[in-house]
């Protein structure tokens, strides 16, 4: 071994000294206990398969090799109730801490919750059918539901959030926030497990779509990109864990690019349009259209002149942007 990989050997054993010397700190991002944590690699497959389950007909998995429907099925179910109640019972057990509960009544309670959570999938299958019909009622762009289901990024991240939504409402912690934000890294999308949503949701281009976790959603309503269903304030922190900060979209709401609606009390009354950049924090009634004033524009030609446009017709409010 010459001199130089000999310092360099030495320099990386120091590193690794000084660094397992500041993992013994105490703080929280200086635990070593990796087993008692969900693996995201196997929620991330989790999810697929359970998409396979949604639309059994759009993601394959060559993996099992049964030629009917109800074999296939058979195999599949049990495969994400086994992995799932797995999952489940590392998240029950970490959210006990120094409870220590019985092994056995926590892998029991974690195979039933499991079991509930699969027998729910017509539920969510349910609402997500009328989600794909929005979407292409909704969507002169679309051709057909193959494209929606393959490719839209608003469709996957709804379809997500029912199924993780179906976990929180069963108190699995830690797992469907998992889910969901796999969903918001892959679409853009970033809607809380804990919001109630209805059917026939739509969400058209979907990027930068924001919607927190106490928002309630009616049926039939369609949000457009850069949205923000969010909190008028978390300066209180932890001491606002459960309460009603987001808002409440009723049935057949539009609402459309870059407007943001926040607070709990602030409540957007049936058959309203929300315009494009629009900043709400109190309530509207049912019907309201809410658009913004034309802001002053300023045309000038390569030399500075300003142009006369007193000829192009605007008119006093807009509200759409797409």
């Amino acid at each position: 071994m010459n001199e130089c990989e000999c310092k360099e050997n030495i320099e990386i054993h120091q590193v690794v000294d000084n660094l397992i010397g500041d993992y013994g700190k105490g703080r929280d991002i200086d635990t070593l206990e990796m087993f008692n944590r969900p693996d995201p690699s196997v929620v991330r497959d989790l999810i697929r398969k359970l998409l396979r389950l949604i639309f059994p007909g759009y993601y394959r998995d060559t993996t099992y090799k049964f030629y009917n429907v109800e074999g296939n099925l058979t195999v599949l179910i049990e495969d994400v109730i086994f992995n799932l109640s797995k999952q489940i019972e590392i998240v029950l057990q970490y959210a006990a801490k120094e409870e220590q509960p019985d092994e056995a009544t926590l892998r029991d309670e974690s195979y039933c919750i499991a079991l509930d959570f699969v027998g729910r999938l017509p539920k969510v299958r349910e609402y997500v059918d009328t989600d794909l019909e929005a979407t292409y009622q909704g969507d002169p762009a679309a051709c057909n539901k193959d494209e929606i289901v393959l490719c839209y990024p608003g469709l996957y991240a709804s379809t997500v959030n029912r199924l993780a939504h179906e976990l929180f409402l069963l108190n699995v912690p830690l797992i469907p926030r998992m889910m969901t934000e796999h969903a918001h890294n892959r679409t853009g999308i970033d809607i809380h497990l804990g919001a109630t949503i209805g059917k026939y949701f739509f969400m058209d281009h979907g990027t930068g779509i924001v919607v927190g976790s106490t928002t309630t959603i009616g049926d039939h309503v369609k949000v457009y990109q850069g949205v923000t269903l969010g909190a008028l304030s978390t300066s209180g922190g932890q001491a606002l864990h459960g309460v009603k900060r987001h808002p409440t979209i009723e049935d057949n709401v539009t609402i459309y690019s870059g407007a943001s609606i926040l607070g709990g009390d602030t409540v957007i009354g049936a058959n309203s349009v929300i315009g494009s950049n629009a900043f709400l924090t109190k309530s509207v009634p049912a019907g309201t259209r809410v658009t913004i004033k034309n802001q002053e524009l300023q045309f000038k030609d390569k030399d500075g002149s300003i142009i006369e446009m007193s000829d192009v017709a605007q008119g006093d409010a807009w509200y759409y942007m797409i």
